[in-house]
């Protein structure tokens, strides 16, 4: 055993460091994107009466079930119009605006009472007072799931950024491991090792959630 390796990739690799703040500063807003989008829709699918809501929410499921290969092509032709190839809000947008989360939550707002949300509605609340004084705190289980499940998806991800990155000063350390090489392969292991630690702290810290979410998930209307 030696940290060679470790001290190679730590202090002589600074193309390591560069990548591992750019999954930061493109996996936390995704994350906390998709709460503040997919939280509110999720919560009105859950618990009002639309025009369309069925038919809506059946688009969402189909988005969901779509693979990243089938929306390759388009997202691409939107983001290339939009201006934004080659820059970190390729990766965000598209993440933080993510059906999954969104088909996670509902299942955690949906078993709020009614008799909750229709009390908070009698003593004078409005519908966002209900959502943030209600649905949030009893919610809350739901949205960590998707916090956990979000991170743990777009921290590894390497198609996107395949595909819309071109500058690699903005590539995230996930596209960094498949640039090892023979002549280094003990940089491998340690960069393995240390992109691993992040998605463990947060799996640790939301176990029960992550549970929680896939049990949900699982769970039939």
């Amino acid at each position: 055993p030696t940290p060679k390796s470790y001290i190679q990739l730590l202090l002589d690799t600074p193309e390591f460091f560069i990548m591992f703040w750019n999954s930061c500063k493109q996996v936390f807003p995704i994350v906390i994107g998709q709460i503040i989008i997919g939280a509110p829709a999720a919560w009105a699918f859950a618990k009002f009466r639309f025009f369309g809501k069925k038919i809506l929410y059946i688009l969402y499921i189909v988005l969901m079930l779509m693979p990243f290969q089938v929306t390759m092509v388009s997202n691409y032709f939107v983001l290339n119009q939009l201006g934004l190839i080659n820059t970190i809000w390729a990766i965000i947008l598209p993440g933080a605006v993510s059906t999954f989360p969104v088909f996670l939550m509902i299942r955690f707002f949906a078993a709020i009472p009614l008799a909750l949300t229709e009390a908070a509605s009698l003593d004078g609340a409005n519908p966002w007072q209900i959502f943030l004084h209600l649905g949030v705190p009893l919610g809350t289980p739901g949205i960590l799931s998707a916090v956990v499940l979000g991170f743990l998806e777009y921290w590894n991800t390497l198609e996107q950024p395949m595909t819309f990155l071109k500058d690699k000063m903005i590539w995230p350390l996930s596209l960094y491991l498949p640039t090892i090489t023979t002549e280094n392969a003990g940089s491998s292991l340690a960069a393995s090792i240390i992109m691993l630690i992040p998605p463990l702290l947060i799996f640790l810290f939301g176990q029960k959630y992550l549970e929680a979410g896939i049990a949900a998930s699982g769970m039939k209307d």
